[in-house]
């Protein structure tokens, strides 16, 4: 007799404009048999926008995805198709559904994923620091050895960096950032992404902590620029891509060129002729 699996569904949804609900994200939830969500309320309003009615919805959060596992995967064993939606963007990245995957992964059931907006690759695209390589830490440890084994690490990353946190933590968040990777490394602070009330805002992160000091508000994301290689490694393409980071957030050609030389430890004659040979006509 055949075994019979089901369908374990992933959906990104918006993470602030409602408006970035797919069609087909729409049609995979109206779809599921089963609806698992954080917030049932949160997630029936998103049904609503989305012309969805009469779904099933099942609490899926951070206390209760254990017990939930046991549930779902009785569904999918008889063929159902079940849904996994955050309040906001993907399920299962710094969200609920990881052992939901897991569970429905091992019983051999078929896992899917409709794709959707992401608070940390849009402040990533944002920035204008390099995103070629770059890596995901999520929320920080709050406190404690964790935390600043953490914050080393990202003083020592070379890649970009993308940090999660709440508003009312992010001043000291910035704060322990600046003292652990230095108050001029370049850094971008992104709010409220989709939102009426949306704000990116570039600077050191020196700069970034005196901004934090008035109220902030709405979900947050850090992008920070990654640690500084020696001159002789540091190729012609970071230092051009530095530059232009410090020039997006508002400095002169001339400055940025004298500050990402400082940081990087190479001439400052080599940064500023990268940038003039970028608005210089190509030859014909």
């Amino acid at each position: 007799m055949p075994v019979v699996t089901g369908t374990l569904v992933l959906v990104g949804t918006p993470i602030g404009n409602l408006g970035d609900l797919s069609a087909r994200a729409a049609e995979a939830l109206a779809s599921a048999d089963l609806i698992c969500c954080e917030d049932t309320r949160r997630t029936g309003r998103l049904l609503e926008h989305a012309g969805v009615n009469g779904s099933r919805l099942r609490r899926v959060d951070e206390h209760t995805e254990a017990e939930a596992c046991d549930e779902v995967c009785e569904l999918l064993g008889a063929g159902a198709t079940v849904a996994m939606v955050s309040d906001a963007g993907m399920p299962a990245v710094t969200d609920p559904g990881v052992r939901l995957v897991a569970a429905a992964a091992a019983a051999g059931h078929t896992v899917t994923v409709v794709p959707g907006p992401s608070a940390g690759l849009a402040a990533l695209a944002v920035s204008g620091l390099p995103t070629t390589r770059f890596c995901f830490e999520g929320f920080l440890p709050r406190k404690g050895r964790a935390r600043a084994e953490r914050l080393e690490q990202i003083a020592r990353e070379r890649r970009t960096t993308v940090v999660y946190e709440s508003p009312h933590r992010l001043r000291a968040c910035l704060e322990d950032l600046a003292e652990a990777c230095g108050p001029l490394r370049a850094a971008v602070v992104a709010r409220e992404l989709t939102k009426l009330h949306e704000e990116v805002v570039r600077g050191t992160l020196a700069e970034l902590c005196e901004w934090s000091h008035g109220p902030v508000k709405g979900e947050v994301v850090v992008v920070i620029e990654g640690a500084a290689v020696s001159g002789s490694e540091v190729t012609d393409d970071e230092l051009r891509a530095a530059a232009d980071a410090l020039v997006a957030g508002g400095a002169s050609r001339r400055d940025a060129a004298a500050s990402a030389a400082a940081a990087h430890g190479v001439s400052r004659r080599r940064v500023y002729n990268l940038v003039v040979d970028d608005l210089r006509p190509a030859s014909k």
